[in-house]
């Protein structure tokens, strides 16, 4: 057996804060089409999702054209947000950035992504952060199905060659834990993020980046 080990990441709620653009932009949907915007908790929830699953979630009553309008007008507003607000559309949160570089340094740490983003998304916040070359595997939306699907995680196995036991998804949300467990990886939820970590269901539970290496060793630790 290899002794490389994966750490998967998830973006948003995990290692970035983005929810102020998230916020407007979904704000901005909304009233495109005159509609009432859901409430914070309720947007934050799904955040993670891909965008159509997001809408269909958020806006399920409306037609598949109206939806279609909105996701159009999110990305948009987004995308200017982002410009406006550089580095600062998506903060890290403190410590994501040490803990990264930590663990790049690790001669037998990969390091990958797993988001809702899109794969320009993605692409552009890792250039506002300037993190090229940090991660060994970017899966996003636009080329899987939404989480929980296991997806993106059974693709990052792969393009890594790391066995599924000696992989670690990291993520805020039930749905990065689902994932998680469909592709028989190990979950480590964090407390930071959009949903509550008492409802994660993870393997393990963090409540600062402290916690993550004995976490990740444990779960990795082969007999």
């Amino acid at each position: 057996m290899s002794d490389l080990r994966l750490v998967i990441f998830d973006v948003d709620g995990t290692l970035v804060d983005s929810q102020r653009d998230i916020l407007a932009a979904m704000a901005a949907a909304f009233a495109s089409e005159g509609l009432e915007t859901p409430p914070r908790e309720r947007v934050l929830s799904g955040v993670g999702l891909s965008l159509p699953e997001t809408f269909l979630r958020l806006a399920g009553d409306r037609d598949s054209d109206t939806r279609a309008r909105m996701i159009a007008t999110y990305c948009t507003a987004y995308a200017d947000l982002r410009r406006a607000h550089g580095p600062e559309s998506s903060p890290f949160y403190p410590g994501a950035r040490e803990t990264l570089d930590r663990l790049a340094g690790e001669p037998f740490t990969l390091l990958a992504v797993a988001t809702g983003k899109s794969r320009r998304g993605l692409d552009r916040l890792i250039e506002a952060h300037e993190l090229e070359g940090m991660f060994h595997s970017r899966q996003t939306a636009d080329d899987h199905p939404s989480k929980p699907n296991p997806a993106m995680i059974q693709a990052a196995l792969i393009e890594t060659g790391v066995a599924a036991q000696r992989a670690v998804m990291v993520g805020d949300t039930r749905f990065d834990v689902d994932m998680a467990r469909a592709a028989g990886v190990a979950s480590i939820g964090v407390g930071w993020g959009y949903q509550p970590a008492a409802g994660l269901m993870a393997d393990r539970i963090i409540h600062d980046w402290a916690g993550l290496a004995p976490a990740l060793d444990d779960l990795t630790e082969t007999t």
